[in-house]
């Protein structure tokens, strides 16, 4: 095979054609990716340092927290610097890493998703035996297993399209490297071994969509025999944050990769891209904050700590 299939770099899709498009979209993307940074540190250093949030629940939100730390900093970063420094380029390398830390971050948390309405389905539909359910060990190979799963998937997906020749150039109509805009440089029937390896994911995820929809049906159905309207909206309030993430990631995800082809265009698929990748890490913690008391108060509560401690700092230092 020769070296030119294999090319040292990708051009991705910019945002804007001019300096001033360009520079605003910077600003906007630092900050969301700051929002995104700051939200999900509190939320890891709240689960991490209170005791009462050491519970089944807030453990997989510190996973996926985590989780989508990690996903917003494989694109945006990248994104950032190129509109700051008006290029489009990407190394080899660096593409591929950019597929292999997607593959796992947003396939590992699609199956924390689904863990987290399976811990949801037992708190409310068994709650006499959640403790022995949900014990610790049991958590942590449950999270074990996911990310160490996506992983493998990773390492297969990622090395599998990176064998590809590539015959149609270097240009990928998108902000960040994806499999899908690869497969589209591929030279005539080489990516069809990628694409039976897509085939298994989607069923593997086709099947966690199944059962997150089963285990809702019957959370729903429990939910509603609970005889007072007080215990109806806890029940209600542990499960909507939880359901509205899955909507957001889902939806935005679906709309994307399943839209009629009449309707792809580079800017469409621009801001597809920015709403199923950028947006939900920014979001998710604004998401499980608003409707959850117990995690207000410790983040607030840390919040406050942190500032207190500031100003002894300074108090400190002013006096000495």
């Amino acid at each position: 095979m020769p070296n030119s299939s294999f090319p040292t770099e990708f051009l991705l899709l910019p945002f804007a054609d001019t300096r001033e498009l360009q520079l605003l979209h910077f600003g906007l993307f630092l900050g969301i990716y700051l929002a995104a940074l700051l939200g999900n540190g509190l939320i890891l250093t709240a689960v991490a340092c209170d005791h009462r949030l050491h519970t089944p629940m807030y453990f997989f939100l510190l996973n996926l927290a985590l989780l989508d730390l990690g996903s917003i900093s494989t694109t945006v970063p990248k994104a950032t610097a190129n509109s700051l420094w008006d290029t489009t380029a990407i190394s080899y390398a660096g593409c591929a890493t950019q597929v292999f830390t997607l593959a796992v971050f947003v396939t590992a948390e699609f199956y924390l998703l689904t863990i987290m309405a399976y811990d949801r389905y037992i708190a409310i539909c068994k709650p006499l035996h959640y403790g022995t359910i949900m014990a610790s060990r049991t958590c942590v190979n449950m999270a074990a297993a996911a990310w160490g799963s996506t992983f493998l998937n990773a390492v297969l997906h990622t090395a599998n399209t990176f064998s590809l020749p590539l015959c149609q150039g270097n240009t990928l109509d998108q902000f960040f490297c994806e499999i899908p805009q690869i497969l589209k440089l591929s030279c005539s029937n080489a990516y069809l071994r990628e694409v039976g390896l897509l085939v298994v994911s989607v069923c593997l995820a086709s099947g966690c969509f199944v059962f997150l929809v089963l285990s809702y049906m019957w959370i729903f159905r429990a939910v509603l025999r609970i005889p007072s309207q007080k215990g109806r909206h806890k029940a209600f309030s542990t499960c909507l944050p939880h359901l509205a993430v899955v909507s957001l990631c889902i939806s935005t995800a679906i709309f994307s990769y399943l839209k009629p082809p009449s309707m792809s265009s580079s800017s469409l698929n621009l801001l597809l891209a920015v709403l199923y990748s950028v947006v939900p890490p920014a979001v998710n913690p604004l998401i499980y904050s608003m409707r959850n008391q117990e995690l207000k108060d410790a983040v607030w509560k840390l919040m406050m700590g942190c500032f207190s401690e500031a100003v002894n700092c300074l108090s400190s230092a002013y006096h000495s």
